[in-house]
């Protein structure tokens, strides 16, 4: 069963994939990526094009002059980033502005590139990876949509995020784990994105995949985002105790995060 179907008996809307952003998600499914198409459809939303500008020319990328297009921005970032941008400007578009999700935006915005970057390291999908890092907590925006004040409620009484589905499950039959997975599902999102944003709360509050689960990889790669942005100093016994349960090279694993590590810090220090 899927995991939509699960959810058609609660009383939760899943909000509908704008057409720009279904658009973005067929050009880079593609696997000869058409430059000029992705340039033209960024750029026939103006909020979209503008957003992607902004953030490009932000201090986060460190860029020695200022990017005046959407295909000087792929030029200087590469395809990939450039889509990412797009993504997650259209995903916060989607649900009202809120206090509470502005540091949920944020987490997405640095968790989905550094995903992206360690499957391309290791020679994974990773434009799947990034995409699972950004759409990771878009459950918690459903349900702050849903019932605002409830789950603001929930958001301060739970300590960490297993006891916040638990408490989702109590209030509203659902985790935003399930729900989260749900609305990737329903915007036709790939199956590596779908079991990652399913299983990544279990999966980085025990370390461990479970070994029934299809494309793991990419839920491998969200426990170690997670343990990049929240716990450095654990990244090294993270690597050698994921690495083998999906199958990659623990060394080759660990080159790849030391070295997006790096890349990390140094976008952290542009941004001070």
């Amino acid at each position: 069963m899927s995991v939509e179907s699960q959810l058609r008996t609660l009383d939760l809307e899943i909000p509908s994939q704008p057409e720009p952003l279904l658009r973005l998600s067929l050009l880079m499914a593609d696997e000869e990526v058409n430059l000029a198409a992705l340039s033209q459809l960024i750029e026939s939303d103006m909020a979209l094009a503008a957003a992607v500008l902004k953030t490009v020319n932000s201090p986060l990328y460190g860029l020695s002059g200022r990017v005046q297009s959407v295909q000087q921005s792929i030029s200087y970032l590469g395809l990939r980033e450039v889509a990412g941008i797009a993504l997650e400007f259209g995903l916060r578009a989607v649900f009202p502005p809120a206090p509470e999700l502005d540091a949920l935006w944020a987490r997405a915005a640095e968790r989905g590139p550094i995903m992206g970057r360690l499957a391309q390291a290791m020679q994974l999908d990773a434009w799947a990876a990034h995409s699972a890092g950004l759409f990771e907590e878009c459950g918690k925006a459903v349900l702050l949509r849903h019932a605002p004040d409830h789950y603001r409620a929930m958001l301060r009484a739970a300590g960490t995020d297993t006891a916040l589905c638990q408490l989702e499950a109590t209030g509203f039959g659902v985790g935003h784990d399930a729900l989260g997975a749900a609305l990737c599902e329903s915007w036709g999102l790939s199956e590596a994105v779908v079991v990652c944003v399913r299983h990544h709360v279990q999966a980085q509050a025990e370390q461990r995949l479970p070994p029934e689960l299809p494309r793991r990889e990419t839920l491998a790669l969200s426990v170690l985002a997670r343990t990049m942005m929240t716990d450095a100093d654990a990244l090294d016994e993270r690597v050698a105790r994921i690495a083998p349960q999906c199958s990659l090279s623990t060394s080759g694993l660990l080159r790849a995060v030391r070295r997006v590590g790096e890349q990390l810090e140094l976008a952290r220090t542009h941004g001070r």
